[in-house]
């Protein structure tokens, strides 16, 4: 039985160093392909290979700098020329440069997501192959931030006659506490019909002061040419709207007027009285809509519904400002929808967390989401055809009015 032990452990030991030797053969001829593919695109950019007289040659080699690529098969070591004339650029290095992001933004998400730095670790073994340090991860976070900042405090270039404002409500720590906290989110439409995320900032609450503020940030960057400002009925809002954008109209979000008015509703009417709401913003032109209005508030006072009626009457002109702008936009400019999907987006990855230990950390993992749906399809696809709204109007007598 000894021996046949003894024979197990040896046979284990030679399994071990198989593995070992055929991992450092499987390195070592990544590393030799990859270096002869550098070297192939660095003759090929030279018009000639190293040491090769030739009247084609357009540069000469300076010479090589070393840089570790993670793979696979492990560590490689790759040895990237260097050129007198021009960039080296290979979509090998290009390849590393997209992946060592992917990774810096999946190792910032986690750790704001209340990951512990242990799970990193062992996270991003599993995926990577290779194991994250406490520093690395700390090291990642500062440089995160820095690119978060200056993403937030970036300059606005542009008009953006559409702009959509909203804010969240997430909860931090304080003081062995747990407060709430608002995020303001802004996000527009431009003159060319394209969406952007302008900006997001943290309020203690969603009032006139911390409304003011945030406009105040988006004036200071540049932001101009508003001529809608589309939200809920946010309280101090309106008014901060009027001292920072006082050209620009204010559209209240129709949804969330009809919720309000459906909360002074019975439930066995809400849907009466969404039929009948609807039919205000169904009409052809203002003028229209505010008939409607009139009979709708008689018709909710005929049946005894006289706070909703009373709601209607108070405030119904402040979802109808979007009849001022060309109909074609009519449907995305009367509601706040199309930031709202973004920030049910933000909810989803800030659910996990909880309680985040301080503002700053609730505002960079958001801004780091806010930031990566800007850099995707969403913001490349023209939204809007913005020529009815700049091209001049015509008179029924052909001049230009």
């Amino acid at each position: 039985m000894n021996d046949g032990n003894a024979m197990g452990q040896v046979i284990q030991i030679d399994e071990a160093r198989i593995r070992d030797h055929l991992g450092e053969m499987v390195r070592g001829t990544v590393e030799e392909t990859l270096n002869a593919m550098l070297e192939a695109e660095a003759d090929q950019l030279c018009g000639a290979g190293r040491y090769e007289r030739s009247p084609a040659r357009q540069d000469t080699r300076a010479g090589s700098y070393e840089r570790t690529l993670q793979t696979k098969a492990g560590d490689v070591n790759l040895k990237v020329p260097k050129l007198r004339r021009q960039t080296f650029e290979t979509a090998i290095i290009e390849r590393y440069r997209r992946r060592e992001s992917s990774v810096e933004e999946a190792l910032i998400e986690m750790y704001l997501a209340g990951i512990s730095v242990r799970r990193v670790e062992d996270i991003t073994e599993a995926l990577w192959g290779t194991r994250v340090s406490p520093s690395t991860v700390s090291n990642l976070n500062k440089k995160i931030y820095t690119k978060i900042e200056a993403w937030r405090n970036r300059r606005i270039e542009g008009e953006h006659p559409y702009l959509y404002l909203d804010g969240i409500v997430m909860k931090r720590s304080w003081a062995g506490e747990v407060r709430n906290v608002s995020l303001l989110v802004a996000s527009a439409v431009n003159a060319e019909g394209f969406r952007e995320i302008l900006g997001i900032c943290e309020g203690a609450k969603e009032d006139k002061s911390g409304w003011s503020s945030f406009l105040r940030h988006l004036v200071d960057r540049g932001l101009k040419g508003v001529q809608l400002v589309i939200s809920d009925a946010c309280r101090g809002l309106v008014e901060s709207v009027a001292d920072y954008l006082p050209e620009a109209r204010y559209q209240r979000c129709m949804v969330h007027f009809y919720r309000n008015v459906f909360s002074h509703v019975p439930s066995t009417r809400v849907r009466e009285v969404s039929h009948m709401l609807k039919a205000i913003h169904a009409q052809e032109s203002r003028a229209a809509a505010d008939e409607k209005a009139r009979t709708v508030i008689a018709d909710l006072r005929a049946s005894r519904m006289a706070k909703a009626a009373d709601l209607v009457e108070q405030a119904v002109h402040e979802t109808l400002a979007y009849y001022a702008f060309p109909d074609i936009h009519w449907r995305k400019i009367r509601t706040n929808n199309p930031l709202e999907r973004i920030m049910k987006e933000i909810r989803r990855r800030t659910r996990v967390v909880g309680a985040f230990p301080d503002g700053q950390s609730c505002l960079n993992l958001a801004a780091a989401r806010l930031r990566h749906i800007a850099g995707t399809a969403w913001s490349t696809k023209c939204y809007m055809n913005m020529r009815p709204l700049y091209q001049p109007q015509l008179s029924e007598t052909g001049a230009v009015a």
